[in-house]
């Protein structure tokens, strides 16, 4: 996790952080606390919009989970990085893996840069 942080702190070097615990707002366990980085305006299928994360990393019982928000094509992700990535589990949002030395780190921060360089 420090390593990620790391990276992603020099690919991002002024980026918002933000460290969420996982709580909602009745204070009941959603998600895994985890650490965003960058920030960008989500919305809601109803109009609605909040502040968000662009990047966003938790720990888990099965390892790590890399969160890449914000991209429109949810097929992005797979088709780019997928095959690339090595030992990893992604999905439209989400690169999930055990550890650091089953992937290739050039591909997730290839991939983190593509969404830190978006608006």
């Amino acid at each position: 996790m420090q390593e990620l942080h790391k990276l992603i702190l020099q690919i991002m070097p002024n980026c918002q952080l933000w460290f969420l615990d996982g709580k909602n707002d009745n204070n009941e366990t959603v998600s895994n606390p985890n650490i965003g980085y960058g920030s960008y305006t989500m919305q809601y299928t109803g109009g609605k919009t909040r502040e968000f994360y662009k990047i966003g990393m938790s720990a888990n019982t099965t390892g790590i989970s890399v969160y890449i928000m914000g991209i429109e094509d949810k097929k992005f992700l797979v088709q780019n990085y997928g095959e690339r990535i090595g030992k990893a589990s992604v999905t439209g949002y989400c690169i999930k893996f055990k550890a650091l030395k089953d992937i290739h780190i050039e591909v997730l921060e290839e991939a983190i840069r593509y969404r830190a360089e978006q608006r």
